[in-house]
């Protein structure tokens, strides 16, 4: 029996935001960047990070150091500092054992993205990936969806699972795309957005609720 699990990768598998805080700091201090420099790092990079956002650090704050080596040092940074739970690891690795198909679907640079995939683990455990930098569409995009669903050797119309934080991107995109859908609250849900099939507190509980369903 065909079973494919879809998985969004900050604040659902990974803590972006911890990892987003030690990597200003460690850029900031091996520039000796100004406190507003990195003030504007963190105000900018709260939801997002990608290259251009270097090449306007670089121009609000005349540096000299070049975007293009600011953006690779911010990815490195980020790489060391983000972490997956062993817990969630350890699930992922039960799902697979069960003979789930895993797949990460993410908004986001490519290039950040798989680094982070491949510092914390995850990477090895995962089917297939598909980052919104790849074809410069985002979730909740069906588009993104189908690729991830491709790129793991599966198809949408068997059906699967969406597990994410982000009301629209994850939960909407995941209808859309005719996944059943499980929400990690936490974010405000939109007004009209249909319910989740399953709302939990982590995504251990939602690896559980995967292991136990039934088709």
């Amino acid at each position: 029996m065909h079973r494919l699990a879809l998985f969004d990768l900050d604040g659902t598998l990974v803590d972006r935001q911890s990892a987003l805080s030690d990597a200003v700091t460690g850029l900031c201090r091996s520039h000796t960047l100004a406190p507003d420099a990195e003030q504007w790092l963190r105000a900018e990079l709260v939801d997002r990070a990608d290259a251009a956002d270097f090449s306007r650090l670089r121009e609000a704050f005349d540096l000299e150091v070049p975007a293009a080596q600011l953006w690779q040092e911010y990815v490195g940074f980020m790489a060391a500092a983000v972490t997956c739970l062993p817990e969630v690891l350890e699930g992922l690795a039960r799902l697979r054992a069960a003979a789930w198909t895993i797949g990460v679907i993410t908004n986001g640079a490519s290039d950040i993205q798989r680094a982070k995939l491949a510092a914390t683990g995850l990477a090895d455990l995962v089917d297939g990936v598909a980052v919104s930098g790849d074809l410069e569409i985002r979730k909740p995009d069906p588009r993104l969806f189908q690729l991830a669903v491709s790129r793991c050797g599966a198809n949408l119309l068997d059906g699967g699972w969406m597990v994410g934080d982000n009301p629209a991107g994850d939960i909407g995109g995941g209808q859309r795309a005719g996944l059943r859908t499980i929400w990690l609250r936490g974010r405000p849900w939109p007004n009209g957005l249909p319910d989740a099939h399953h709302v939990v507190d982590d995504v251990t509980d939602a690896i559980t609720i995967l292991l136990t369903e039934t088709e």
